[in-house]
């Protein structure tokens, strides 16, 4: 199962993508790869989620426009150097903390806002360094949050599938935490299995130096769509004993599934500010069953 695409959802990704598009280059460009998009709903699943439209996208606008697959690279890397120049602090103020499973958590989480396809245009190194400041203030669902310190207590594996580039070095700092306070679980990493949006690879988990087993995904969907899972991944699915999935597009593909996830992330669309009802980059731990 998963949040399939509403008419709100196709108006915001048909928005975002050929607004985008007009920027690039002239009109005539931009009606036909706006023409093209719409063809590319209409051969959707029905109850395709939003992250399923990701690939064609890219593909059209390499088809249009000429642009790598690859194209957030740039800011993919810039994401990595700010987490990298502040792993070392970072890391002090979560080993430091009463319960530093629950502080790298709450870092994990506000490292969920380095995303440049979801927050088109609003993204800023200086806002997150406020918000970092802020970190220890964060409220999520305590009785989630036992939840998974039990399910971690006893032990086996723990899949951690990761979202943005950037914000997997957070995601380091938070595995780490979990790794010293629980060594009997197991800890896996599965990253995009290429270049999906601004979301981690293999290259971007290497990057950050990822201190634990890295597989992924199989596929570019900047989610985990079941249906498209490599055979690594949809083994570490079935065998995992806890799966945390970080972001939105996790979320948005994985919800109602069944699979003993925790999801964690900030809200940052109208879908989920509904859903929820939450403001937008509410911080969220929600376990699956209370997903449904």
């Amino acid at each position: 199962m998963s949040i399939g695409m509403d008419s709100q959802c196709f108006l915001c990704h048909f928005r975002r993508n050929v607004e985008m598009a007009r920027a690039l280059g002239d009109e005539e460009t931009a009606t036909a790869f706006a023409r093209d998009l719409m063809a590319l709903y209409l051969k959707l699943p029905a109850d395709a989620a939003s992250p399923i439209a990701a690939p064609g996208t890219t593909e059209l606008f390499q088809k249009h426009y000429g642009l790598s697959p690859d194209r957030y690279r740039a800011e993919k890397e810039q994401s990595n150097r700010f987490v990298l120049e502040r792993l070392d602090a970072i890391r002090t103020r979560v080993e430091s903390a009463a319960d530093p499973v629950y502080a790298g958590l709450q870092m994990a989480i506000l490292g969920n806002y380095i995303d440049f396809s979801a927050l088109q245009g609003e993204v800023s190194f200086e806002k997150l360094e406020e918000m970092l400041d802020t970190a220890a203030g964060m409220e999520l669902d305590e009785d989630v949050y036992r939840d998974f310190c039990r399910e971690l207590s006893a032990g086996g594996k723990l899949l951690y599938l990761t979202d943005n580039a950037g914000e997997i070095g957070f995601d380091r700092i938070f595995a780490e935490a979990i790794h010293k306070a629980y060594p009997q679980i197991a800890i896996t990493f599965c990253v995009r299995g290429g270049p999906a949006l601004n979301d981690a690879t293999r290259e971007d988990a290497q990057a950050v130096g990822i201190p634990f087993p890295v597989i992924d995904n199989g596929n570019t969907v900047p989610g985990t769509d079941l249906t498209q899972l490599g055979k690594e991944a949809r083994t570490a699915m079935e065998e995992a004993n806890v799966i945390l999935a970080k972001g939105q597009g996790n979320a948005e593909t994985l919800l109602g599934c069944g699979y003993p996830i925790y999801y964690a992330f900030l809200v940052k669309c109208p879908r989920f500010i509904d859903r929820f009802q939450k403001p937008k980059l509410t911080p969220m731990l929600v376990k699956e069953r209370n997903g449904k």
